[in-house]
């Protein structure tokens, strides 16, 4: 690991102006490539203390060995040597958007003699008409069969091609009217060409103008009584409707946008891009990247457009590109769009009416590429046990930690202070094991208190468990837990059960609180981490410096999850609780007063403020109402407002006594 300052450069030889810099390491490989307006402050935020760095940008000073940089004149040129740079060197440190797959376009050889209609992946070639990417290739090869019926282009490879120049016979196409057939000389190559790009014109956004045209030609067609020819206009305007309405008008005709939305979290990104010309989805792309450094949404934006446009040119850049957050500043990134374009590339955040909506739509397609991303990763059994492993090694632990229990305090500025406990199994959740906690001892904003609160309630009950029978151990295995602390179905009780890691959503204050209350009851071989939100640090008693995992590291991804996982049970029961406690009427906090003699009252006094005029005496008038019911109806309507805890009635989760 590398001193930064050892290769920090001397005051006053960074030059105060825009250009591009390297990171490298003691092998000479660049690990990090980045731009500047200034470069002299930007690579001076690298070589403060150590301590005051994001975790990752910490990681990457310290792997590098040295530092070089480029002077450029302005920043669209930096942001184009930049992107050259990522490009070259791939560093390990950058953000890289890459598909986890190929995606197919349609392309149109317009470079070639006799032009050629074709599904293509990988780089573009120049002089090629390409439209798309679309999802699948299935697509594409359906729509060309609809249009070439109108658009009779070759779609045949050059060894079909010569062959049937060499015989004078067309292919089937050719015979079945979907090829025009320029290999036997149907028509010149100056007629098939014109037919492409028609079809190219179409495939474009022009659709409008083609189709009355067709309808015009089928209207004279059968008043000239030319009853074949328009029935065969008729067939070719049907065709190409189909053709469009497997692309959905989204948008104004004349719109050409590109809608890049993201979702992420603190390791990774998920990135969606909708391509709409002529107002219609001509094709969708998306995937899922690492983070590497600690990047704003308008950062990640940028390193996207960058990415995605950087191989482009002319009509393939559109002329509105809408984003979820402008990158800072805008103007170089608009700048160097429109270069590329060759005209003007208008970049900027829609806020109302149909874009706003069709963006709401792409964003809601990056949340779920990102869920369906985490739900693929987490259930391989590879990965999992990488995972834990992972987690054992970095923590210090002498086994895998086979179970997890996670715990988390929610509340609303005070009020309502619930926890949650949830459980991983092998890296995988046990939603049957879940627990949620009323936080009885106290009100208010200590997070630290309730931590000590709930762990020691749960260890308690744990110990209260297996002092019943004295057969059980902690380190016994699950086979050997004696039939008294087992449920129905053969599993041990869930407070009979220890795990082997404990984890609490906190930092250092969190994690000595609970393994104070586990130290109090004589838990001492049961570890203890946490996990601080906004660095991704983990924790653990004792230690002044947090453990930092990988970015990469699947043990980190499992404690996110499973932190996650805590904090969201916690809110889903404060929030039930919150919703509960506003419902209440001062008569839903009297104890064993039920609904019939609620009605009883209401009824018979008139209103709740008749009844707290009542005497005692008077409330025991009401049938089914005796004195000593009577006496604790008027003492909770008395307390001046003082609502007393009532009992959590939802269904299908357990509250602990």
């Amino acid at each position: 690991m590398a001193d930064p300052s050892s290769y920090r450069p001397q005051p006053g030889e960074i030059p105060d102006s825009p250009g591009v810099y390297r990171f490298r390491d003691d092998h000479r490989r660049v690990i990090y490539v980045g731009k500047a307006k200034s470069l002299r402050q930007r690579l001076s935020s690298y070589f403060q203390d150590i301590s005051g760095l994001h975790p990752r940008t910490a990681t990457m000073v310290t792997t590098a060995a040295s530092v070089e940089w480029t002077v450029v004149a302005t920043e669209v040129e930096a942001l184009q040597l930049e992107y050259s740079w990522i490009k070259e060197y791939d560093p390990r440190f950058n953000v890289k958007y890459r598909d986890d797959k190929s995606y197919p376009s349609l392309a149109v050889t317009m470079n070639e003699e006799i032009p050629r209609a074709q599904v293509m992946r990988g780089p573009k070639r120049k002089g090629v008409r390409y439209f798309g990417p679309y999802a699948h290739a299935w697509a594409i090869r359906e729509t060309v069969d609809l249009l070439l019926r109108v658009f009779p282009v070759r779609t045949c490879s050059a060894g079909v091609f010569k062959r049937a120049a060499a015989v004078g016979r067309p292919c089937l196409l050719g015979y079945i009217d979907k090829c025009s057939a320029p290999c036997v000389g149907r028509v010149t190559p100056e007629e098939h060409r014109a037919l492409a790009e028609e079809f190219c014109d179409f495939m474009a956004g022009r659709t409008g103008t083609y189709l009355r045209r067709l309808e015009q030609e089928m209207h004279e067609a059968a008043e000239e009584l030319e009853y074949e020819r328009a029935g065969r206009l008729r067939d070719d305007i049907e065709a190409l409707k189909r053709a469009l309405e497997k692309n959905a008008v989204v948008l104004a005709d004349a719109t050409d946008a590109d809608l890049v939305a993201l979702a992420e979290d603190e390791l990774e990104a998920a990135v969606q891009i909708f391509h709409v010309r002529g107002g219609r989805v001509r094709g969708q792309r998306g995937w899922v990247t690492d983070r590497v450094a600690n990047l704003s949404t308008a950062e990640l934006v940028e390193s996207a457009l960058t990415q995605l446009y950087g191989e482009e040119r002319g009509e393939a850049v559109p002329r509105e590109v809408l984003v979820p957050a402008l990158p800072e500043p805008p103007e170089p990134v608009a700048d160097w769009l429109s270069e590329r374009r060759g005209s003007r590339v208008s970049l900027r955040v829609p806020q109302r009416g149909d874009k706003k909506d069709l963006m709401t739509t792409v964003e809601r397609n990056a949340q779920q590429a990102l869920a369906l991303h985490k739900t693929k990763r987490a259930s391989d059994l590879t990965t999992r046990s990488r995972a834990l492993e992972e987690i054992a090694e970095a923590l210090g632990l002498d086994s895998a930690p086979l179970r997890i229990e996670c715990f988390d305090v929610s509340h609303l500025q005070g009020d309502d202070v619930v926890a949650s406990m949830v459980v991983f199994e092998d890296g995988l959740a046990r939603k049957s094991e879940y627990r949620r906690f009323e936080i009885k001892s106290f009100a208010g904003q200590d997070d630290v208190r309730a931590m000590h609160e709930v762990v020691s309630r749960r260890f308690r009950r744990y110990l209260r468990e297996r002092e019943k029978t004295g057969e059980w151990a902690v380190e016994e295995p699950e086979d050997e837990v004696p039939a008294s602390l087992r449920t129905e179905d053969g599993r041990p009780k869930r407070f009979a059960y220890p795990p082997q890691l404990v984890v609490v959503d906190g930092g250092q204050p969190q994690v000595a609180a609970a393994r104070r209350a586990m130290d109090d009851l004589g838990i001492d071989d049961v570890a203890v981490c946490g996990l601080a939100k906004r660095l991704e640090e983990v924790w653990l008693p004792g230690e002044e410096d947090p453990v930092i995992l990988p970015r990469t590291s699947e043990g980190l991804y499992l404690l996110q999850r499973v932190r996650d996982e805590a904090h969201r049970f916690a809110i889903r029961y404060q929030r039930g609780k919150r919703s509960q406690s506003i419902r209440k009427g001062p008569l839903d906090t009297v104890t064993g007063l039920g609904e019939a003699r609620k009605k009883a009252l209401l009824k018979h006094f008139g209103s709740v403020k008749r009844l707290r005029a009542a005497t005692v005496e008077e409330i025991c008038e009401v049938p089914g109402i005796g004195r000593k019911t009577a006496e604790t109806v008027a003492a909770a309507l008395a307390a001046s407002g003082q609502v007393a805890p009532a009992v959590n009635t939802a269904t299908g989760e357990i509250v602990d006594d």
